[in-house]
């Protein structure tokens, strides 16, 4: 069970992630947006987004740049595993503070206001409720971490992270003896890959960049079938003198 949960379920929930987005783009290209509920109710919106999307933002590429790039990098800067180590607890426990904070201001506006509430969907709610779930086991993982401080912890799951990235054998092995709330921490974010195609998500991989190259448009209103004025009535002119 270890194996599939970490050797071979990764795999399964980054294809149907990106397999998942792509059909979906193509099938039913104007329903990949974020479905704002900014119009319905904007206070407590923008300071809860900005707070949660800098926050989640910041802790993204942190294990982006963190669990992939390899060791030697680290090692060749004169970054030891220690320094690493504290670096990931202080810069991502405040990433995850910031992204909790507004995390619960969303959920809360989003289960707590009846508007947005009867406009929101299956999805919707529980996209929001695995993240801050996600964002809280995050925070949690904190302190573990403070009880291997010498960075070894660490390397254990950029082992486990290069070898899936890279299809080495045995890379679910590193993960073996690690704390329970890093392996929850894992499968709820191989969660919401696996739901990521069919939720409001898919616009965190969405830019409007084929406006830079779309060829320009005119719309014309046509005339045709359209009733004539009045005999008596001409075009008023100079109206603005």
């Amino acid at each position: 069970m270890h194996h599939f949960l970490f050797g071979v379920l990764p795999y399964l929930a980054i294809t149907i992630m990106v397999v998942g987005s792509v059909i979906r783009y193509d099938r039913d290209p104007f329903t990949w947006k974020s479905k704002s509920s900014q119009l319905l109710r904007k206070r407590s919106f923008v300071l809860g987004s900005v707070l949660f999307h800098v926050g989640v933002i910041v802790i993204f590429f942190g294990h982006l740049v963190g669990l992939l790039t390899p060791i030697a990098v680290f090692d060749a800067l004169g970054v030891s595993h220690g320094a690493k180590q504290l670096m990931a607890i202080v810069l991502g426990g405040i990433a995850g503070v910031m992204a909790l904070v507004g995390g619960m201001i969303l959920l809360v506006r989003r289960f707590g206001d009846p508007r947005i509430r009867a406009t929101s969907g299956f999805g919707d709610n529980l996209v929001i409720v695995m993240l801050v779930a996600q964002v809280i086991l995050g925070l949690g993982s904190i302190i573990p971490s403070l009880s291997h401080l010498d960075g070894y912890e660490m390397l254990k799951f950029m082992g486990w992270a290069q070898g899936i990235v890279f299809f080495q054998p045995g890379a679910a092995e590193h993960l073996v003896d690690v704390h329970w709330i890093f392996k929850a921490h894992i499968l709820l974010g191989l969660a919401i890959f696996i739901v990521f195609p069919f939720t409001r998500l898919v616009h965190m991989v969405s830019a409007p960049l084929r406006y830079l190259w779309r060829p320009g448009y005119q719309i014309v209103r046509s005339r045709r079938g359209a009733k004539a004025g009045p005999a008596d009535v001409g075009p008023v002119r100079g109206a603005g003198k």
